[in-house]
């Protein structure tokens, strides 16, 4: 279409639609309410400023740094195991297999599935492994003779108790086995416990305490 056609048709429009059409006031049909939300981060700090000045912030800032110091001075103990009563041992096989190959960043395979690993094949253990809970006088009494007998050469991992103070008391490092990951991964079910490195395998020994 040309342009003064189209000029044409807009005359064309404007004669047949009568006048009254191109604007009328329909009225008002309900109450009108300007648009306006409260803001986020207004509504926040009002409720922030709340709880400071009826001292409630104070109690929730207090409760969390009790929280936090008592989950690293003592952390929640791991759950589900009992104390030795009879002396056993046996052999641990570390492997993993891969059902899936792993691959890295590109695309290319690292690791094929169907692979077994050993991490004892790349990675000896620096130190025994002594597994107990802390908050058993008599697990802890064994464990500081096997750490004199030992020389240094035991890394004590607490499934139950302070690390901090046993660390304090002992004066060197004392470990604690975060969400029983050592414990699942060596299917424990009781302390103490002695893990040592024998060639490509764990020995375990449950350790009776007196």
């Amino acid at each position: 279409m040309t342009v003064p056609n189209l000029a044409g048709m807009l005359v064309l429009v404007a004669a047949l639609v009568p006048a009254g059409c191109w604007a009328h006031d329909l009225g008002t049909v309900g109450p009108v309410y300007p648009i306006a939300e409260p803001d986020m981060l207004d509504s926040i700090t009002g409720l922030l400023r709340e709880k400071q000045a009826s001292g409630e912030l104070a109690r929730i800032e207090a409760e969390a740094k009790r929280r936090v110091q008592a989950s690293v001075h003592t952390p929640a103990p791991v759950p589900g195991l009992r104390r030795v009563q009879v002396a056993r041992s046996w052999r641990f096989d570390p492997s993993v297999r891969f059902d899936e190959s792993v691959l890295d960043d590109k695309g290319r395979v690292v690791v094929p599935g169907g692979t077994v690993a050993n991490p004892l094949d790349v990675v000896s253990m620096r130190s025994t492994w002594l597994i107990f809970d802390g908050r058993d006088p008599a697990q802890v009494a064994l464990a500081r003779s096997e750490l004199a007998k030992a020389k240094g050469l035991i890394k004590p991992i607490l499934v139950g108790g302070s690390p901090l103070q046993l660390s304090q008391d002992w004066k060197r490092p004392v470990y604690f086995d975060q969400n029983g990951r050592t414990v699942k991964r060596l299917g424990l079910t009781a302390v103490p416990v002695r893990v040592s490195q024998e060639g490509r395998e764990l020995l375990i020994q449950e350790l009776v305490p007196q």
